[in-house]
């Protein structure tokens, strides 16, 4: 039986707190265009993978991924059209083998296509090699529909086990977007190494799913309407615009893209575009603020 959480030894918090941690802040001095603030727009599209990933094997769940794919992407991409705004789409890679197609749709239309895992798997639950072998395999998949490397990855469930950033530094990746030290873009550091790595910050309060997602098991229902959604959403971009800073959102297809929910994402387009935003990829956000990196 492992040790209790208090009769745990320095050595081995420290270890553990010092795995991966936030370096140096990459808030830039300014924005392109001299804009006062950067949005950074993202959309995870689980659609099946959300339940064959959780180990579930529901006919009437996968449909509900189905719903992000058949319906879902397409009125993202729609309303990002009519705004000319780009964004980061993640991909599972069982979801782009699935449909090949939607990943070459998405990138014909201008955004970014990131790494989310083989098949939304719990990153944190994994042995060195399988996570290795599932993150390399997934970029295989990917890269080709995409046509280049991806530039970034997206933990599935934000969930990474201690080897997870390790990897993505041996696979010369750009950034991360899966940890929350911080709301502006950070270096990371590996046992107190600098790894180059850019972190584009999530968080759960900055996600759709924390507020209407619908499960039975554990058992949660959306617990917000849509309005009170947008006003936790604006009220971020309205703070990132006054702090200079980055509004960074998650979105799930199956989640925000239906009928009474998708007018929240033109809603906070057009007020960031009021407020002056630069609208930008994560891949963008990354590159912009990594030009900050001091040399080590």
């Amino acid at each position: 039986m492992e040790n209790p959480p208090w009769a745990i030894d320095a050595g081995e918090w420290r270890a553990l707190i010092g795995r991966v941690r936030a370096g140096q802040s990459l808030q830039p001095a300014s924005w392109p265009g001299n804009a006062p603030f950067a949005v950074a727009l993202s959309f995870d599209c689980d659609h099946e993978s959300f339940e064959i990933g959780g180990g579930g094997r529901a006919i009437g769940r996968l449909a509900w991924g189905e719903f992000g794919r058949r319906v879902g992407v397409p009125r993202v991409l729609a309303a990002l059209a009519r705004h000319q705004v780009p964004a980061s789409f993640f991909m599972p890679a069982l979801c782009a083998e699935i449909d090949p197609d939607e990943t070459r749709r998405i990138v014909a239309a201008g955004h970014e296509v990131g790494l989310h895992g083989w098949v939304h798997e719990n990153n944190s639950l994994l042995d060195h090699a399988t996570e290795r072998d599932l993150m390399l395999r997934a970029r295989d998949v990917l890269a080709p529909l995409i046509g280049a490397s991806p530039a970034g990855f997206r933990s599935p469930n934000w969930d990474l086990s201690p080897h997870t950033i390790a990897i993505v530094e041996e696979m010369g990746l750009l950034y991360d977007s899966s940890l929350m030290a911080d709301e502006t873009p950070y270096e990371l550091l590996l046992d107190g190494r600098r790894t180059g790595i850019v972190e584009v910050p999530v968080e759960w309060l900055r996600d759709d799913a924390v507020y209407l997602m619908f499960n039975r098991t554990p058992a949660t229902r959306p617990w917000m309407t849509p309005d009170d959604v947008h006003r936790i959403f604006r009220r971020e971009l309205e703070a990132a615009h006054a702090e200079g800073g980055l509004f960074q959102l998650v979105l799930h297809p199956f989640v925000i893209g239906y009928r009474s929910r998708i007018w929240m994402l033109e809603a906070l387009i057009e007020q960031a575009r009021d407020l002056g935003a630069w609208f930008a990829t994560h891949e963008q956000v990354a590159r912009w603020c990594g030009r900050s990196l001091s040399p080590a």
